[in-house]
Formats: C-alpha cells, structure tokens, sequence
C-alpha cells in the first residue's frame, strides 16, 4: 500500500475551487487597499538571519525557519545542534512577518519613495508554530504600512481602511481593540515595578484573557509582590471597561472619562491625549458591523512597538484576527536616522475561515465538448476566437459519461457549454446552452 503523500505539517494544498475563492477575497482587500492611496510592493521572502534576529520581533523570532549557509556538512549541523551553535551555520531565514522586510525596503529605497509612504504587502510568511485549527506554518497576511507620518492621521487612515476591507469581506462582528504602549508604561510606573521589569510584567499582562486577573496577580508577584497587588486591583476595575461599547454606527468608546477611569492624573498624558483625538476622528467614520474600543490591557507581543497599537477580535475566533501599531525606532536601525512608522495587518487565514465566501466572478467562463474526430486546428481555432472575445475557455474530449462531465466543469465555475462537431470552425456557429 502506498504511504501517504501530503503537505509538510502546518501548511496546506489548495484545490482550483478554494485556491480562486482565496483570490477573490484577496482581490476585495487589495482593492479596498487601493482605494484608501496604497500601494503595493513586493519583498524576498528570506532576509539575513542577524536582521531577523534582532531582538525585536518577540516569540516569533524563535519560530523563525532558518537557512544553512551552503556547504555546511551533516555532520558540522549536528555537531552544533549538540553544542548549542546552530545558528551559527544560518545566514539567512524565511521571514515570519511583514514588517522587518518592509523596514529593510524602505531604507533600501528610500530616495525612490514618496516622504510618506503607504505600502501595500499581501504574502506568506512563515513560523515554526504546533500545527493547530487556524494555526499553520505557512500562511498569508495582508499588510498596509505608513512609513513617513508621524501624526495621528497614518492611524486613523489605516483603521478606516481595515475595517472597510473587513466589512467587504462581509465580516460583521469585529472589534477593534486599541490602547497605547506609553499607557501600559503608565500603569507599570504607576503600580511601582522597576523598570527592568517592564517587558517581562506586559509578557504576564498579555495573557490576561488565558489566565485571569489571579493567574496575572500571581505570575507577577515573582517581580513585585506589591506592585502585583496594585495592578491587580486596576486590571479588576477596568475588566468591564474593556468590554464595554455597543454596536451601531462607528461604536466608538474611547471618551476622554473612560481612559480617566484607568489612569492617575498626570499619568502618560502623551498616550492618553492620543488615544482621545484617535476616537474622535474615528467617530461615525467607520462603517456598520465594525466597533472600536479602548483596552488598557492590549499588550501586542511584537518589541518593536512604541504608541499605538490595535487588535481585531472576533467573537467567532479564539485568537485575533489581526493588529498591529506604531513602530516609530525601528526603520532608524538601518538608516541611522529614526523615521515614524504604523502597521495594521490582517490574519488572512483566520479571516478566511470566518467569512462566506462568494464565487470567484471574471470573464464567462465557456466549456467546448469535443468529439473525437474534430480536427485540432479547427478546435484550436475555436478557442483562440473564444479567448479573443474575452471567454475563459476549457477543452474536454467527449466522454461517455457526460453527466460526470457536465456536473465537473460547472463545479469549476463553468457557466455554459457547447459540442463540437468535425467541420465546425466558426466560434458564430457554436451553440451553447447553460449549466444550471
């Protein structure tokens, strides 16, 4: 018996069906993309390992997939895989985001680029992730990045365009989440952790939604016993913060009083103000079905992060489905120079999983049935008329089973179809009739 022949584990093969309905979702967001003055570019999908390890990219850095330098032996690789050195026979690795290749382009291009630019990525990208439902190894993001704008208007132009390219999609029920690394600042200061802490007390926070205030109260005492006690006592008060907002219209809830509630006066004004004027541009602004909302508990895992940062969640996905935020220091590591930068991404995959998606629509879409004696010329000449006029054209031999046929093509989006008979050399000529 044959063993088994499938996708390495964590990635997936496409059938033309699922492969032209993926196109056609991305089509709607590249368009919706376009739309808002973006546009698209492209980048390798490897980049030098030290790049991608920079310390910046949190966990995924650690699920990066690396590329050995050529000529390293078997036997060198599991010599430093022993001793701990594997990474020293790597030089380059396949990317595991979009935003660490885009840095790279802009200061490789920048003289060629407008002083703000907005860019386009849809791609994959890869991670060593546990192969789980909306979890792979392999899969596509879509990206749009301001690179050049350091007001709140690259913010408020990439929520409007996310949340319009979710609601083409036909993905009711999001809500973006929104809070300010210079807020969690705040609290930390606040609650008395030294600042050696920081990164691993937003490590502990970032899990308030697995764990629970008690689990987050509990892993941070190993810090600070009293500092925990403190943030506890704020994460209790905001918990019904965070889930406040009702839906209609924009379903904006970050008033000026809300973000009170959660921060002492005077604490982390910058962010705070920010957070303030994003709602209220952002009011009536944002089409029906998508809700923004302040959480001062959104985390986001990426180090590269330093103001604003967003998330989508949804109530029929356990994890987000997309996010991002400004990255301000992080072009400057390749330029000298820092140069103000926001991204928002969306998790194609998971968005994918949750949305209906319609037939893939184009060109009519015609199937020729030909018979056995039909001269190839002729057939050739059929379809090339065919193709001229703007057709999508299949050839298929006749066959003795033509309902199998018939219910095949359709399947495959073919709308009509006619028979070929010997001698027929005029597309004019040809009568088609539809498949239902």
């Amino acid at each position: 018996m044959a063993a088994p022949v499938n996708p390495p584990r964590g990635m997936r093969d496409f059938l033309p069906a699922d492969k032209a309905r993926r196109e056609h979702a991305l089509g709607i967001i590249r368009n919706v993309y376009r739309s808002h003055g973006f546009d698209e570019i492209e980048t390798p999908v490897v980049e030098d390992y030290a790049r991608l390890h920079a310390g910046l990219g949190g966990d995924n850095e650690k699920l990066s997939f690396s590329i050995l330098k050529r000529g390293i032996p078997p036997e060198a690789l599991a010599a430093a895989a022993e001793a701990g050195d594997a990474e020293e026979l790597a030089d380059l690795g396949l990317r595991f985001d979009l935003t660490v290749p885009l840095t790279r382009f802009f200061a490789s291009h920048r003289a060629e680029l407008p002083p703000v630019f907005r860019s386009i990525q849809i791609a994959p990208v890869w991670r060593a992730e546990r192969p789980q439902k909306g979890r792979y190894r392999q899969f596509v993001q879509a990206d749009i990045d301001i690179i050049g704008e350091s007001g709140l208007l690259a913010e408020i132009e990439l929520i409007t365009a996310t949340s319009q390219a979710l609601a083409a999609l036909g993905l009711a029920g999001c809500v973006i989440r929104v809070n300010d690394r210079r807020i969690l600042f705040g609290l930390l200061e606040h609650c008395g952790f030294a600042s050696k802490m920081h990164d691993r007390a937003l490590i502990t926070i970032d899990k308030l939604d697995k764990i629970g205030v008690t689990g987050v109260v509990d892993e941070l005492r190993e810090a600070d016993a009293e500092a925990a006690e403190r943030m506890g006592e704020i994460l209790t008060n905001v918990a019904p913060l965070v889930g406040s907002g009702e839906g209609g219209g924009s379903g904006i809830a970050l008033a000026h009083d809300a973000i009170a509630e959660v921060l002492p006066a005077g604490a982390a004004e910058e962010g705070v103000a920010n957070l303030v004027a994003l709602g209220e541009a952002l009011e009536g602004s944002l089409p029906e079905g998508v809700d923004v909302r302040f959480d001062p508990t959104l985390v986001r895992g990426m180090g590269y992060y330093t103001g604003t940062i967003f998330e989508i969640a949804h109530p029929g996905s356990g994890s987000s489905v997309g996010g991002g935020g400004r990255y301000d220091g992080m072009v400057g590591r390749f330029l000298g120079q820092d140069v103000p930068a926001v991204g928002f991404s969306i998790g194609f995959e998971r968005v994918v999983d949750l949305i209906e998606l319609p037939e893939a629509t184009g060109p009519e879409a015609v199937a020729l049935i030909a018979d056995a004696d039909v001269e190839l010329a002729d057939l050739l000449a059929l379809k090339r008329a065919l193709v001229d006029r703007g057709h999508r054209v299949r050839l298929e031999k006749r066959q003795k089973n033509m309902k199998a046929l018939l219910a095949r093509v359709a399947s495959e989006g073919f709308t009509r179809v006619a028979n070929v008979r010997a001698g027929a050399s005029a597309a004019d000529e040809l009568e088609f009739r539809e498949l239902s």
